[in-house]
């Protein structure tokens, strides 16, 4: 597989332990629909080109992923510090990620309505995946109704990669 595939696995990974800090504090919902994520990273040494992917959702799902992501949260972060500040979302949290130790501080903006703007910065150690530290961009955009054929956690990666991210964490919803 390759790097960039693996660090988008990786970062929708890191998207729901975020998720999941963020609903304790009870921000809004996502808006139902197909939203387009864009996600730059830089280790310091190289920036690697932005990934984009489209996330279809509903409000079942958007809420079941902000509850996985609490969930495996607590399991694997000794340390979730979420606060808000002028508006914007800030989490503070040291999590497991397979051996590795991430810290990480991020900043949420936006309405998630319409759109939100992610800014993290982590720590690694040991290093994961041959990083030490690194920045990671998430900018994402409400851009109309799932497309036809698409059911909510449906992920579409840029290299035409499909997974649904329910599933593949396990947290399918039970129809």
């Amino acid at each position: 597989m390759k790097t960039h595939t693996r660090f988008g696995i990786a970062a929708a990974t890191c998207l729901l332990f975020v998720a999941g800090a963020a609903h304790a504090l009870d921000y809004p919902p996502r808006k139902p629909g197909l939203w387009e994520l864009s996600i730059q990273s830089e280790d310091g040494a190289s920036k690697t080109p932005a990934m984009q992917t489209q996330q279809c959702i509903d409000g079942a799902t958007d809420k079941a992923m902000r509850e996985m992501g609490g969930s495996t949260g607590q399991q694997a972060c000794s340390k979730q510090d979420m606060r808000t500040e002028g508006g914007r979302i800030v989490v503070d949290s040291v999590c497991k990620i397979g051996n590795t130790t991430a810290t990480t501080h991020s900043v949420i903006t936006g309405d998630f309505g319409t759109g939100y703007r992610m800014e993290s910065r982590s720590s690694y150690n040991p290093p994961m995946m041959g990083r030490k530290e690194g920045t990671a961009i998430v900018e994402a955009k409400w851009v109309g109704p799932c497309k036809a054929g698409q059911k909510p956690g449906d992920m579409m990666m840029s290299n035409g990669m499909k997974m649904n991210v329910l599933e593949m964490t396990g947290g399918a919803r039970k129809k």
